[in-house]
């Protein structure tokens, strides 16, 4: 599985505390956002959520770690996307929960707010639950069928709701697309030209291309 850490500027400081609860664990490791609180380029959550939507959408990502002072203004910003199936986690039952209900594919973690003694071993500890179990077994045992069936339901809400993230892309501002896509290292995270959607791949290159 390939995991993208994803902090915007109010959290820059803690990214090597999450990569750090993240290494030994078998899974390919993608640095993808800010590394230093209040460096610059910055992004603020509006781009982090919008990052981890797109790498997500573009196969580039399995799995995102997000989070900002709260962890609430990630998780809005990357719920407003096609395919993306967020959870606020603070602590290590909530992610254990998530995963075995929910199933999703990312995760907001307040990255201030509570932060404390012991954070890093907090952030470890909720990484350990996030990723112990199948993700989407199911728990309790008896609403394992009906927690699968509204996964699906959800997957496919997701869909008709959104617009595709070529169309996304296209129409976005600027002041959105372009701190992200030229953010260091994200053309290379994406290599656009090996992008398996059509439709996105012919976006992303025309973007870099010009």
């Amino acid at each position: 599985m390939k995991i993208a850490v994803i902090n915007e500027t109010s959290a820059g400081d803690r990214s090597a505390d999450v990569m750090a609860a993240l290494q030994g664990r078998g899974y390919e490791l993608i640095n993808a956002g800010m590394k230093k609180t209040g460096a610059a380029p910055e992004l603020t959550y509006i781009h982090t959520g919008f990052l981890a939507a797109l790498l997500l959408n573009a196969g580039r990502a399995d799995f995102v770690v997000g989070g900002c002072g709260t962890g609430q203004g990630f998780l809005n910003s990357v719920m407003q996307y096609p395919n993306v199936f967020c959870g606020l986690i603070s602590a290590p039952a909530e992610a254990w929960l998530f995963s075995r209900i929910n199933g999703g594919n990312c995760a907001s973690i307040p990255m201030l707010f509570g932060y404390g003694w012991a954070g890093d071993i907090n952030f470890r500890l909720i990484f350990d639950q996030l990723f112990s179990d199948e993700a989407g077994s199911g728990y309790p045992e008896h609403r394992q069928k009906s927690q699968r069936a509204s996964r699906a339901t959800l997957a496919q809400v997701s869909r008709d709701a959104h617009r595709g993230f070529a169309d996304i892309l296209t129409v976005f501002p600027e002041t959105i697309v372009r701190p992200v896509l030229e953010f260091p290292g994200v053309k290379e995270i994406l290599d656009p030209g090996t992008i398996a959607d059509e439709g996105l791949r012919a976006v992303l290159e025309k973007y870099y291309r010009r």
